[in-house]
């Protein structure tokens, strides 16, 4: 039994490889586009439902504005990189929600939502558009895909301890259990999620460089969340996101390539 759930989780592992066309990297992904996307738009559509949605507003049209030119970018650097069709299954849409809530998200699909509680700090354009690049990232990536393959894989992993472990004690096989659920939260998922946070990030910002807004002022955007959150924030290792530290330091050093990226596009930066 131990040796044909080897194997079968050898086999999961090799066939789950798609590739990440913004880096040329292979991913993890256990799911398809064609199972995936119609859940998300789902469970979008449930949760416009459940919060307060708003209709029409200046705050709308700017992130609808900044949404479609980020789409375009997005659009122009895939078709250029030998990527055409990319997008053909994605079902943009973009809608502001009442919430003091400092944060917004893009599900699968490319379904976004932003909170007007981050509004105020966006302050512009261009801190709406390191915010719409991270998140449209997101979606591109295919990160969500990935990290529901990287649970199915903590899952069997759980299976396989309790196969290991099935002829020791009670007791023994539930230290080995919490053993393993501390091991890999902290030293894979945790840093899993990180990894995706950063990945958005350095596509972000090409994104929105592309679509001729200044990568300069997304490390600005991340000043002030800092400000914001009053550096009330857990250690880098317990979050699923790196520290404001890190990822301002991170976006300084990725500027030039942004731009030298939307150079090839025609669009330049003083």
């Amino acid at each position: 039994m131990k040796n044909l759930f080897s194997a079968v989780f050898l086999y999961l592992l090799a066939a789950a490889c798609a590739t990440n066309p913004f880096t040329g990297k292979q991913t993890l992904s256990f799911y398809s586009n064609d199972s995936v996307f119609p859940q998300s738009f789902q469970q979008y559509n449930q949760f416009l439902s459940e919060n307060k949605v708003i209709k029409t507003s200046p705050q709308l049209d700017q992130i609808k504005r900044v949404g479609q030119k980020i789409i375009v970018a997005s659009e122009r650097y895939l078709d250029a990189n030998g990527y055409p069709g990319y997008l053909k299954d994605y079902k943009w849409e973009f809608n502001l929600v009442d919430s003091d809530q400092v944060n917004a998200f893009a599900m699968p699909g490319g379904k976004v939502v932003f909170y007007t509680g981050i509004m105020p700090i966006t302050q512009n354009d261009a801190g709406i558009a390191t915010v719409m690049g991270h998140e449209i990232a997101h979606a591109l990536a295919n990160h969500g895909s990935q990290r529901m393959s990287a649970g199915t894989i903590q899952q069997l992993g759980a299976v396989g301890v309790a196969l290991a472990t099935g002829g020791k004690s009670a007791e023994s096989q539930e230290l080995w259990m919490q053993a393993y659920g501390v091991t890999s939260q902290y030293g894979a998922m945790l840093p899993f999620s990180r990894s995706h946070e950063s990945e958005a990030d350095a596509i972000g910002l090409t994104l929105m460089a592309i679509a001729g807004y200044n990568p300069d002022e997304a490390a600005s955007f991340w000043l002030r969340m800092e400000a914001k959150s009053g550096g009330q924030a857990p250690p880098e290792f317990l979050s699923t996101h790196p520290s404001a530290g890190t990822r301002i330091a991170n976006l300084k050093q990725l500027v030039p390539q942004a731009k030298a990226e939307a150079a090839k596009f025609g669009v330049k930066f003083n």
